[in-house]
């Protein structure tokens, strides 16, 4: 059974930083893809970034330029540093592992920007 656990999400005023952590239970190379994901009360489950087996990187539109997505192997773990926070990106945030026909989904972290 696949676990990944999210941490380090908090309460933060806007412009400050965060880095989320996620920790798999398996090999990273066992799957295709890596990622995070948020989603808001009402709204759907939008990406956030995402790094495949081969370091191939990409964003959502609102977090570019913001946001770096980074992976450890050996510790098998994934990472979403967050800065220049704004209150739009109040959301849970998602750990995702995708193989082919099969995504898995940690429980979430909170972020929540506010003044």
């Amino acid at each position: 059974q696949v676990q990944l656990v999210e941490s380090g999400g908090g309460l933060v005023q806007p412009g400050e930083s965060l880095k989320l952590s996620c920790a798999a239970s398996e090999n990273l190379f066992d799957f295709n893809q890596m990622g995070w994901y948020r989603q808001s009360p009402g709204k759907e489950r939008n990406l956030v970034a995402s790094i495949n087996v081969n370091g191939r990187i990409e964003y959502g539109d609102s977090v570019k330029g913001r946001f770096t997505i980074s992976r450890d192997d050996p510790k098998k773990m994934v990472y979403l540093q967050m800065n220049d926070l704004i209150p739009e990106d109040t959301a849970v945030y998602i750990c995702n592992a995708k193989i082919p026909f099969k995504n898995y989904w940690g429980q979430g972290t909170q972020v929540t920007v506010s003044s």
